[in-house]
């Protein structure tokens, strides 16, 4: 299964077609970290990472991790062993916070973006998350609740995301 992100507007799995947004700075192949922007290519999906005292657990084949207030996503670029991945917040480095006070996070997938050989400046913390106004992200894909619990039935754990 692949989900195929065409243009900055538009999410599309199988025959769903759902409304989405990007990075204030569009799509490109050149990403760097703080340039809002979304990285093109072909990418593979992590674990979901929800808020349970907000949402219960929703219906996917995904792996399940409920998101606890020492959780972040290390976006240092000075940090080279956690640079883009899942840290506890107790580390004294930069991160984005994943237990936050807005719903952004509720839901949340990291994109396999960066990912193996981890380069540090070259973009850390692109996911799939919420959005409830579809306005500009800082590099990430956003949709509404309704869609990405939509999304979370269709996909599993080989699916991939085309970002054209």
């Amino acid at each position: 299964m692949i989900i195929i992100l065409k243009n900055k507007h538009s999410l599309k799995i199988d025959n769903f077609k759902f409304k989405c947004c990007v990075g204030k700075k569009g799509i490109d192949k050149e990403k760097t970290e703080g340039d809002k922007k979304t990285p093109k290519g072909i990418f593979g999906l992590e674990k979901l990472y929800y808020r349970n005292d907000r949402i219960k657990k929703p219906f996917t084949k995904l792996k399940c991790i409920k998101i606890t207030k020492n959780m972040g996503w290390c976006n240092n670029v000075k940090d080279k062993i956690n640079y883009n991945q899942l840290i506890n917040t107790k580390k004294k480095t930069r991160h984005e916070k994943l237990y936050r006070r807005d719903f952004k996070y509720d839901l949340v997938i990291p994109i396999k973006y960066n990912w193996k050989k981890r380069i540090p400046g070259k973009g850390s913390c692109i996911f799939l998350h919420l959005t409830k106004n579809y306005k500009s992200t800082e590099g990430c894909i956003a949709l509404s609740k309704k869609d990405f619990l939509i999304m979370l039935k269709l996909i599993n754990t080989k699916t991939k995301i085309k970002i054209c």
